[in-house]
C-alpha cells in the first residue's frame, strides 16, 4: 500500500536535507541567508548582507539540522521528544537485563543502580566525585512510564510555543540551563534526582515572566492558570509523593529572571542571531559532552562508605 501523500513529502524532504548534510547534489534553487534572511545567489558562499557564511557559520549548520524535521516549526522540542523518550527506552531495557525491570516497576519505579549509572542527579557524585555531567544527563531520565508521560505533555504543551517565540537556539539554551541550575540546587541539598520536570518548570518560569510583561486578559487568565498549576505541583511536593520541589524551584525562578532579561521574540538583526547561535550550540555540545562523559563512567565503581 503507498504511503499517504503527507508521508511521501516529508520522506522527500529527509532525503534532501540528508543529501544537504553529506554533500549530496540537490538542484539548484534560490537560498536565504540564515542569519539575515537576505536572499542571496544560487552558487553564494557569503551573504552579501551581513557577510555570514552560508556553509559553515553556526547559523547555517542549524538550517540544515532542523530541515531533517521536515516541516516542523519547533525542531528542538521534536529532538527533545525524541531524546526523552529514547532514554527512557534504554534505561528500561537496562532494568530488565539486571533483572529489576518486571511487573509493574515500568509505571513508576525505575530507579536503583542502572538510573545511577544512566546519570541520575546525586550530589556526593556532583560535588565529591566532579561528575558534573549529571546535572545535564539527569534531564533525559525518568522513573516510570507515569513520570515520562506528564513531563512528555507538559513539553509538548509549552515547548513549540516559546521555540517559536524565542527562536530554536535561544529556547535550547533556555531550556538546558533551567534544568541544569534546578539538578544543582537540588544536589546542594543532598537531593537524588531526575527528570525533565526542572527544565519544563523553567520554561513555566519564562511564560510567567511573558505575562507579566505584557497587559490583557489573555495574558492575566494564561498567568492565573499557571501560577495555580504551580502551586498544586508544589503542594504534591510537600505531601510526600517524591516531587522534587528544589529543582522545580530553582528551575521556575531562574527561567522568570532569564524570562525578564531576554526578550520575548526572536532575534531582529545579525548580532542577536550570532549571539543566540552561539550560546544555543553551546548548550547543545554541553548535551552531547555530558552524554559521552555518562557513557565513558558507565562502568565506574559504584560509591560507597569509607
Amino acid at each position: 500500500m503507498p504511503l499517504p501523500y503527507l508521508w511521501q513529502w516529508r520522506l522527500e524532504r529527509w532525503k534532501n536535507s540528508l543529501r544537504g548534510l553529506f554533500g549530496g547534489e540537490q538542484p539548484p534553487r534560490p537560498k536565504l541567508c540564515p542569519v539575515c534572511g537576505a536572499l542571496v545567489g544560487i552558487n553564494s558562499t557569503r551573504c552579501h548582507q551581513c557577510g555570514a557564511s552560508l556553509r559553515f557559520s553556526l547559523a547555517a549548520l542549524s538550517k540544515k539540522l532542523s530541515g531533517l524535521f521536515g516541516d516542523n516549526e519547533a525542531p528542538v522540542t521534536t529532538v527533545l521528544l525524541i531524546a526523552n523518550i529514547l532514554m527512557f527506552g534504554v534505561t528500561y531495557l537496562a532494568m530488565v537485563s539486571a533483572g529489576s525491570g518486571g511487573g509493574l516497576s515500568i509505571l513508576w519505579g525505575i530507579r536503583g543502580e542502572v538510573v545511577y549509572r544512566l546519570g541520575a542527579s546525586f550530589g556526593p557524585a556532583i560535588f565529591g566525585l566532579h561528575e558534573w555531567w549529571r546535572l545535564v544527563t539527569a534531564m533525559f531520565l525518568h522513573g516510570g512510564l507515569i513520570h515520562i508521560g506528564f513531563n512528555m505533555l507538559g513539553l509538548m504543551q509549552f515547548g513549540p510555543a516559546l521555540e517559536e517565540l524565542y527562536g530554536s537556539a535561544r529556547y535550547l539554551f533556555l531550556y538546558v540551563v533551567t534544568g541544569v541550575f534546578g539538578f544543582l540546587v537540588s544536589a546542594w541539598f543532598g537531593n537524588y534526582s531526575l527528570g525533565a520536570s526542572g527544565a519544563l518548570l523553567g520554561l513555566i518560569g519564562l511564560m510567567l515572566a511573558i505575562t507579566s510583561k505584557r497587559g490583557g486578559a489573555f495574558m492575566r487568565d494564561l498567568r492565573a492558570r499557571l501560577i495555580t498549576s504551580v502551586a498544586i505541583l508544589f503542594f504534591l511536593g510537600f505531601s510526600g509523593v517524591g516531587i522534587d520541589n528544589y529543582a522545580h524551584g530553582a528551575g521556575l525562578a531562574l527561567g522568570f529572571a532569564l524570562g525578564k532579561v531576554f526578550v520575548d521574540r526572536k532575534p531582529m538583526n545579525v548580532k542577536e542571531s550570532r549571539i543566540a547561535y552561539g550560546v544555543g550550540w553551546l548548550a547543545g555540545i554541553a548535551v552531547i559532552a555530558s552524554f559521552v562523559l555518562m557513557f565513558l563512567h558507565f562502568r565506574d565503581p559504584l560509591p560507597g562508605p569509607g
